[in-house]
């Protein structure tokens, strides 16, 4: 079960997902945000992620997209709802590393450079409850949206290669046909009845007389 959240303070909106309990924590989608910092390790909360919207990368998120997503964060944890100046972490989906020998719900980094802080100092009531009626509950088959948000990559991918060499295919056209016109500027002036026009054999004979 995962409840998803619509948060409107940019545009397009964006989407945020939320495990219901510790079990679900490891979601699969984009940005987890992860309360638990080393003096709060032990407070239970869900993971939060937040989809990437088209072109954006996980170090663009907007501030405010990013302060809905850490309100949310803490206001899903047991503990960390009680605390003041909680210090949440996120990183890239990624970077995310889990084995056999960690807790339900424990994850750790590949890479600890890509892990960045946020701090909430309070709960913001007005963000959690402007979040919370937009929430829905659903039971999503993850790996079935995975196969189809891969399926619209490939397909926008392979229309962009398309549009690119149509575009090409265009231009080179416009480049041949540039071309051969400079080669062929002056075949009407050299033609033999435009020679034979200038020529002065061909001329009345009364030419001269007309000169002189």
């Amino acid at each position: 079960m995962v409840y998803y959240f619509t948060s409107n303070v940019v545009s397009p909106a964006a989407f945020i997902y939320v495990g219901k309990d510790k079990f679900e924590r490891s979601v699969p989608l984009r940005i987890p945000n992860d309360p638990r910092s080393p003096s709060n390790r032990t407070s239970s909360t869900a993971h939060v992620y937040v989809r990437l919207r088209e072109g954006e990368t996980w170090e663009q998120i907007p501030e405010k997209l990013l302060e809905d997503c850490a309100q949310l964060t803490k206001a899903n944890s047991i503990e960390g709802n009680k605390k003041d100046n909680i210090t949440i972490i996120y990183t890239p989906w990624a970077n995310l590393q889990k084995d056999g020998s960690m807790a339900t719900g424990q994850v750790s980094f590949h890479n600890p450079k890509l892990v960045k802080k946020v701090l909430v100092r309070v709960r913001e009531n007005p963000i959690v409850n402007r979040l919370n009626k937009t929430r829905v509950e659903k039971f999503p088959d993850l790996r079935a949206e995975k196969e189809e948000y891969l399926k619209k990559k490939r397909n926008d991918e392979r229309k962009v290669r398309d549009q690119q060499k149509e575009k090409d295919k265009l231009e080179k056209r416009e480049r041949e046909q540039l071309k051969w016109q400079k080669a062929h500027a002056y075949d009407d002036m050299f033609s033999e009845e435009n020679m034979e026009a200038s020529n002065n054999q061909n001329r009345d004979a009364d030419f001269l007389d007309d000169f002189m």
